[in-house]
């Protein structure tokens, strides 16, 4: 892993808040791999080398993880970019910086990207709004008001990722930094 000083490959301004997160790519294409790394690295600003490993949950994918530190807002820019590879299952977090909420990304083949806003002790929050229109949904469907609460909660994401996620525990994560 490289380093770029300066602030060339780096598209924010100085002064930005920054934060860090990390990047789980769960399941990946062997083919896709290397361009996953090529999307990385042109978010951060600097060259990535994921440490690829077999997914033994689905055969033929690699699976790799990644911490990273940046400007806040850096999830969103890797989450928008990892959803145009269909086949890819990952998730990105953004830990919440003293002034807004943390981030987290969750994206699967079938179900698509999922954000869940993150409070400073790691919880998800949910807006007012969120929550109201959960409930006139589920009375307008005939559905449980718990239903509609899991699925802004992201569950069905969770329930989908999880043999993916447990299938790498106990792998190291490498810390990334961007320059800012």
């Amino acid at each position: 892993m490289t380093e770029r000083s300066g602030t060339s490959g780096s598209r924010e301004p100085r002064g930005a808040r920054v934060t860090r997160g990390v990047v789980f790519v769960h399941s990946c294409p062997r083919a896709v791999a290397t361009h996953v790394e090529w999307a990385l690295a042109d978010i951060l600003g600097s060259r990535v080398e994921l440490d690829w490993s077999p997914q033994p949950v689905q055969g033929g994918t690699v699976r790799a993880d990644i911490s990273w530190t940046g400007p806040v807002g850096t999830a969103a820019r890797i989450a928008s970019v990892l959803q145009g590879w269909r086949k890819l299952r990952f998730e990105v977090t953004e830990e919440p910086p003293a002034t807004s909420e943390g981030e987290r990304y969750s994206g699967t083949p079938v179900l698509g990207v999922h954000r869940s806003a993150i409070g400073p002790t790691g919880d998800v929050m949910l807006s007012e709004n969120r929550v109201r229109a959960a409930i006139a949904r589920a009375l307008e469907i005939g559905e449980p008001v718990e239903d509609e609460i899991e699925i802004l909660l992201g569950g069905p994401w969770d329930t989908e990722l999880e043999p993916f996620r447990t299938a790498g525990e106990g792998t190291p994560v490498r810390w990334l930094h961007q320059v800012v």
